[in-house]
């Protein structure tokens, strides 16, 4: 799907400009067919949109002896392409079968290699192809090869070889070349950055499409740092970046929690000018909402002279993480007094709204008219929706029950939020069990282990626990450690569990222990069975003090005024002992602390959270 994104765009202008250079030079190279009938095809391709249309185009092509005309064939596989892969394959077929092949030039490659690859041609195969015809590449051929390559699934070697050939024939140095190569290098993961970023280091940055290639090369890494990092020397530099330089750096915003920056985001295009697309405004309101300001984000939705079915979306998403299901349901209900018809997105956000919240009746009432009222089939996600409803309601039978009738195999995300509910609600026997069949069907999977090392911890058997950990130790598995970010001045700090309390910041590891007394003297009391290690109960109330988000709470009462609101992101779920905690020292500090875990937000305040302890 990422594939036929990328090669389905609206064409760029660069790209117009083959098309028009296409008209000329196809034409002019059947000048003995009939120009009627070529119109007549040309008409039918401008309006097909679906497959039987291709098919009827097709008929009229071979009924009039079209099969060599290279404009048409050029044409055909454009026309295909939207169309998906019966499509593309039928346009496959058409083009190289032929009677004209070796009459093919650079420009109908060209297209196929925009169109017709990363399927069902690889795009390497195409270009070989074009080289064994003896056709030249020209300054189109690797932006458009480049481009199919970034869609590949592992392109790091595809790249590389793509890059040497731009070399061997000349087109390294071309701006165009030099930006899809970023692209394709930086969508190769970690392994890519290295490659792509002396790329950029050796071209002219005097536009803002080189540093987004770079910028999205970060993002799509887990890099966000580096990718604002960037964003700052591309204002040094005096290049005005465009609305997809912005959206890109909004991602990064979303990874990091990074508030702040979204909203000096926010003014900055109201500063520069920049034109708030619907894409624009969509992006905003997911970065607004996703780092911790839902009314902010509100207030741009409010803003859009026009939206679409991602506007209302995104909305709805937000106001679920915050646990605001009654808004959540509204929005809903006024995407459809709006005449937008909600699909199958939607009723993902409105369902996990309803999950969120506790609102066990309404889910199952958006869930039953998703076919009554819409005609939508549920989709697996649907259904995971449902069972995390019931399973966060405490109903773990029903939500049983609800997972053995799915109309298809439950994949684990939707065993793993059983498993999760077993352990909340104490069904510890269920959990077991449940996990145990969880590694039979994903056996590689190091997060199934660990759920079941925590049951044999819960049940208090030590030796069971200990020979999984050991286990995993042996095949190269381990827990992800706890990890929470905290941005402040501009900069994102981050502190893992544990802390290496040895060599922490004294004044840090001093604010810990201060905050551990002052909670205990207002009546907090450790939550020790969050601490699944066996130890005494001092050690446990010790390890407890060390998780990641506490550290990030010290660190923000130590470095801002009082009264400051204090944000931190945290990599997995709050556990409930920090939770509790949370709760004390928002009120004993007199602070407002907004936490967000991998699945929500809580906000904290005056010892109560926005959850209501239900998460």
């Amino acid at each position: 799907m990422m594939a036929l994104l990328l090669l389905t765009s609206p064409l760029t202008p660069f790209e117009m400009k083959l098309e028009s250079q296409d008209d000329v030079r196809l034409s002019s190279s059947s000048p003995s067919l009939s120009r009627a009938g070529e119109q007549r095809c040309l008409s039918l391709l401008l309006v097909s949109s679906s497959l039987s249309q291709i098919l009827q185009s097709l008929a009229f092509l071979l009924k009039s002896g079209l099969q060599s005309n290279l404009l048409v064939l050029t044409r055909f596989a454009a026309a295909a392409a939207p169309l998906g892969p019966a499509a593309t394959a039928v346009a496959a077929a058409l083009l190289f079968s032929s009677p004209s092949l070796l009459f093919y030039d650079s420009f109908l490659l060209n297209t196929a290699l925009r169109c017709l690859s990363p399927s069902p041609f690889h795009p390497l195969h195409l270009f070989s192809f074009m080289l064994r015809l003896s056709l030249p590449p020209n300054h189109f051929t690797f932006p458009f090869l480049l481009k199919s390559v970034a869609a590949l699934p592992s392109p790091l070697v595809s790249a590389a070889l793509s890059h040497a050939a731009s070399i061997r024939f000349g087109f390294a140095g071309d701006p165009l070349v030099q930006n899809t190569l970023i692209h394709a290098y930086g969508s190769s993961g970690d392994a890519g950055l290295e490659p792509a970023r002396k790329v950029f280091d050796e071209t002219r940055k005097s536009n803002p499409v080189t540093f987004s290639s770079m910028i999205g090369g970060y993002v799509r890494s887990g890099r966000s740092n580096d990718a604002i990092t960037l964003f700052r020397q591309m204002q040094l530099a005096c290049v005005r970046p465009d609305d997809v330089t912005i959206t890109t750096v909004l991602s990064a915003c979303v990874n990091l929690g990074a508030l702040e920056f979204a909203k000096w985001i926010n003014s900055y295009i109201f500063r520069a000018q920049i034109p708030r697309s619907i894409s624009l405004s969509n992006a905003l309101i997911d970065a607004l909402a996703k780092c911790g300001d839902i009314d902010a984000a509100m207030e741009v939705f409010n803003e859009m002279p026009e939206r679409n079915i991602i506007s209302w979306t995104s909305v709805i998403d937000g106001l679920a993480m915050h646990g605001r299901g009654d808004d959540a349901v509204r929005v809903f209900e006024g995407m459809k007094l709006a005449r937008v018809q909600p699909d199958s997105v939607a009723f993902i956000g409105v369902l996990k709204a309803c999950s969120h919240a506790g609102m066990v009746t309404a889910g199952r009432r958006y869930f039953e008219s998703m076919t009554e009222e819409f005609g939508i089939e549920p989709r697996i996600e649907h259904y995971g929706c449902m069972v995390d409803l019931f399973s966060r309601a405490g109903i773990v039978e029903e939500a049983m029950g609800f997972l053995q009738s799915m109309p298809m195999k439950p994949n684990p995300v939707i065993w793993r939020t059983l498993i999760a509910a077993c352990r909340v609600h104490g069904r510890l026997e269920l959990g077991e069990k449940v996990t145990h069949q969880l590694i039979k069907e994903d056996p590689l999977y190091d997060s199934n282990y660990v759920l079941l090392s925590n049951f044999y911890a819960l049940k208090r058997r030590w030796k069971k626990k200990w020979e999984i950990r050991t286990a995993m130790g042996q095949q190269g598995m381990r827990k992800a450690p706890g990890c929470s970010s905290l941005e402040l001045n501009g900069e994102i700090y981050e502190f893992i569990a544990g802390g290496e309390k040895l060599s922490m910041n004294p004044e840090i590891r001093e604010m810990v222990e201060e905050i551990a007394k002052k909670l205990k003297s207002v009546g907090y009391v450790a939550a020790t069975k969050e601490v699944l290690l066996d130890l005494d109960e001092e050690d446990k109330e010790e390890a407890l003090n060390w998780h990641s988000e506490k550290l990030a709470v010290a660190f923000a009462l130590l470095k801002t005024s009082p009264g400051t609101i204090i944000r931190v992101v945290k990599n997995l779920r709050v556990c409930g002992d920090c939770h509790s905690a949370m709760k004390f020292i928002s009120k004993v500090y007199e602070r407002e602390i907004v936490v967000r875990d991998r699945s929500r937000f809580h906000c904290f305040k005056d010892g109560v959270c926005s959850c209501k302890d239900f998460w």
